[in-house]
């Protein structure tokens, strides 16, 4: 069983810890800022170690595979300084501050020739996978319109607790790179390239925050497709959303949930029918939700990451694996990066229109 180091006392304690051992790795150590916090959690967790160097934590014997899980800003530099010593690396999404460090990113895990990949556990959700299966069986015909919109009640209470570096933008904090960097890998995944963006960014919630908590963003895909992407963290009430592609044959869509957990449904000539998940798109059967809040989405959360985790043992150990979606890459964190620099260099000039170089594909 390889050893690994999680590098993060928040969703690198809560999610990468048990979706490493789900996956067979064995958590050889937890590595934090604040020493008793990391020890009590590390405690908490049945984990042997607990240091705020990631350097001590590499230095154990039997550590092959490090997991990063905190704020973008220091994303760069851990990942870069594990593939420089030689271990394969799982980074959390958003992947980087910039397009210049995701790119550092990418020649250093080229340079290590070892396993990169990057958070994007949200293609292993089952009703994504059966709605890019379908888009890519041509049900829908050629795809032409995607409207991909969320409302999110998470920080409308401006007492409501979060991580500080969720609204600061010097941190890579913003309700963008924590969602919209989801969002922009589903419509890669379904839908292939972005070429052009016009954005706005901005506030809703009394926060006073740095960094935004709502965005629009209308795009033109490579393919044609023209579509819009809009999301708040602050919306009061029950989350809700639309997330639907509209093709010259058809119309497909998903059920507006928690991480769309509503059912894929499409429609067209024959009529209107749910599409039902095939066995090799299922997740592990998820725990019961949990009424402590910090919980509130782990136990939808852990069965995509633990697929993603799998994903993961088998490039660092070579071990036989099917995988039912892509497996997100380095290569698909930088050209997230590029997207979203794209979107933020679109709102600060007032929504002009932006185009990307394209040329960016995800590694074989």
């Amino acid at each position: 069983m390889p050893g690994a180091v999680v590098v993060g006392t928040g969703f690198g304690a809560r999610v990468h810890v048990p979706a490493l051992r789900a996956a067979g790795f064995t958590v050889e150590a937890l590595v934090g800022r604040d020493p008793e916090r990391t020890a009590r959690r590390a405690a908490r967790l049945g984990v042997g170690h607990a240091f705020t160097s990631l350097g001590d934590a590499l230095a154990l014997p039997g550590v092959e595979a490090v997991t990063i899980a905190t704020p973008p800003s220091r994303h760069a530099a851990l990942a870069i300084a594990a593939l420089e010593a030689g271990r394969h690396v799982l980074c959390e999404k958003p992947f980087a501050l910039d397009v210049a460090e995701a790119a550092a990113m990418v020649d250093a895990a080229e340079g290590a020739g070892t396993t990169a990949l990057v958070g994007h556990e949200f293609r292993w959700v089952p009703e994504r996978a059966v709605v890019g299966r379908a888009i890519t069986e041509g049900r829908i015909g050629e795809p032409r319109l995607a409207s991909l919109v969320q409302l999110v009640p998470l920080v409308a209470d401006p007492e409501a607790k979060a991580p500080r570096w969720w609204f600061d933008a010097e941190q890579g904090g913003g309700w963008l790179g924590a969602s919209g960097s989801h969002a922009v890998d589903q419509v890669r995944t379904w839908l292939g390239e972005f070429t052009s963006v016009s954005a706005a960014l901005g506030h809703v919630s009394r926060r006073g925050a740095t960094a935004e908590d709502s965005f629009t963003v209308r795009f033109t895909l490579a393919s044609g497709v023209e579509g819009v992407l809009q999301q708040t963290a602050a919306a009061w009430g029950p989350m809700a959303g639309i997330t639907r592609v509209t093709g010259t044959d058809g119309t497909i869509w998903i059920d507006a949930g928690p991480i769309d957990a509503g059912g894929a449904w499409l429609a067209d000539a024959s009529g209107t029918r749910p599409l039902p998940v095939p066995p090799d798109l299922e997740l592990p059967p998820p725990a019961e939700p949990s009424e402590d809040l910090r919980h509130r989405f782990t136990h939808l959360e852990l069965g995509p990451y633990t697929r993603l985790c799998e994903a993961f043992g088998a490039g660092v150990h070579g071990w036989p694996f099917t995988a039912s979606v892509p497996v997100p890459t380095f290569a698909d964190g930088l050209a997230c990066m590029q997207v979203l620099d794209a979107i933020r260099t679109s709102a600060s000039g007032g929504g002009e229109a932006v185009r990307l170089a394209g040329g960016y594909q995800s590694a074989p």
